[in-house]
C-alpha cells in the first residue's frame, strides 16, 4: 500500500466537490494514507466561446488530466462519467464506478420567475436534451451555453435566456438543489451515458484494491452497458444520443435514443438482459438502430 494519494480534477467547483468525495472515501478507509487534489485547468474549460464539438470534443476535459497520470504528478482522475469519451487509452483505464446518484435532467429557471419565458432562448449545448425537451415543449428555440454551473447560472439570471437544462445531480452535489424547477423523468428526457455516475481513472498495471469498496456493482454494469451502446454508434460529443440502464430484479434494463444524421429518423427502444451481459446489451440495442437506418435507406 502505498502511503500518499495525489487524485486529479478539473478546476471547477463541482468537480473538486466530486474529486473530494472520492478523497473522503479513501481517507475514511485508510485513516494513515496521506490523500491530496491536484486541480488542473483544461483545453475544454478555458475555450468557451466556441461549441465543444468544434474544439475537439468532450477529450478536451480530461486531456490535461491524463497527463496528469501519464507523468506520475498523479495517481487517479475523478471525472463524470458522462464527461468521459467513449474510447480510452489502455495505459488509463476506468478502474471504479460510484453509486449513481440522482440521473434526471433538470429544468432550471432565472432566479424568482415560475414560468419559461419562451421569448427567449433555452440555453443548451446538449442536442441530446434539445431534441427531448422540444417533444415537451415544441416552441422552444436554443441557444448554445458553455462555462460551469455557476457560469450557466449567472448567464440565466442576467437575463440572457429563459431556462436552462442541467444535469440533477450536478445542482445536488452542489448544494444548488433549490434552483431546480422541475425533473424531467428518465422516460421524458433519457440521461446521457453515465449520467450522475462518477468514474476514477488509474494507470495500467496499478493496484486500485484501496477502491473495491468505493465500486458500485449496479453502476458498474450500467455504465458498462450504457459505453457500449454509445461506442456501437460511433456516438461523440456532438452526436444526439441517449442511454440509461437500470437493474430491477435481477434483470438489466437499458433504454437508449439515437438521432441517426444519415436518415435524420429519430431511434428510440430498449434491450433487456443479464447484467453480466452488459457490454452485449450494448451493442445489441445499437445494432438494432443501426438495422433499421438501413432498412429505411433501402
Amino acid at each position: 500500500m502505498r502511503d500518499k494519494i495525489v487524485i486529479g480534477s478539473r478546476e471547477s467547483v463541482l468537480a473538486v466537490v466530486q474529486a473530494e468525495q472520492v478523497r473522503d472515501y479513501i481517507r475514511e478507509r485508510y485513516p494513515g494514507l496521506a490523500v491530496e487534489i491536484l486541480t488542473m485547468k483544461t483545453t475544454g474549460d478555458r475555450i468557451l466561446d466556441r461549441p465543444l464539438e468544434k474544439i475537439g470534443g468532450k477529450g478536451l476535459f480530461v486531456k490535461e488530466l491524463d497527463c496528469g497520470l501519464l507523468d506520475g504528478r498523479t495517481d487517479l482522475s475523478v471525472h463524470s462519467l458522462k464527461d468521459v469519451p467513449m474510447e480510452l487509452s489502455d495505459e488509463l483505464p476506468l478502474v471504479a464506478f460510484s453509486r449513481r446518484e440522482d440521473p434526471r435532467d433538470v429544468l432550471v429557471l432565472p432566479e424568482g420567475k415560475t414560468e419559461i419565458d419562451f421569448t427567449k432562448p433555452i440555453g443548451c449545448s446538449s442536442r441530446r436534451r434539445m431534441i427531448q425537451f422540444q417533444r415537451l415543449y415544441p416552441q422552444a428555440k436554443f441557444a448554445t451555453i458553455r462555462g460551469n454551473v455557476q457560469t450557466r447560472l449567472k448567464k440565466l439570471d442576467d437575463g440572457q435566456y429563459g431556462a436552462t437544462l442541467l444535469a440533477a445531480a450536478g445542482l445536488r452535489r452542489l448544494g444548488l438543489e433549490h434552483r431546480i424547477s422541475r425533473y424531467f423523468s428518465t422516460q421524458e428526457m433519457i440521461p446521457a451515458a453515465g449520467q450522475a455516475i462518477l468514474a476514477v481513472q488509474g494507470r495500467a498495471g496499478e493496484d486500485y484494491d484501496f477502491l473495491s469498496g468505493y465500486t458500485d456493482a449496479d453502476s458498474t454494469v450500467c455504465a458498462l452497458a450504457e459505453r457500449a451502446f454509445v461506442r456501437a454508434l460511433g456516438g461523440n460529443c456532438s452526436t444526439p444520443v441517449a442511454a440509461f440502464a437500470e437493474v430491477k430484479e435481477g434483470r438489466l434494463i437499458l433504454r437508449g435514443l439515437f438521432l441517426d444524421e444519415t436518415d435524420g429518423q429519430l431511434h428510440e427502444g430498449q434491450e433487456i438482459g443479464k447484467p453480466c451481459d452488459a457490454d452485449q446489451i450494448g451493442r445489441s440495442l445499437a445494432q438494432r438502430f443501426q438495422k433499421k437506418s438501413r432498412e429505411i435507406l433501402g
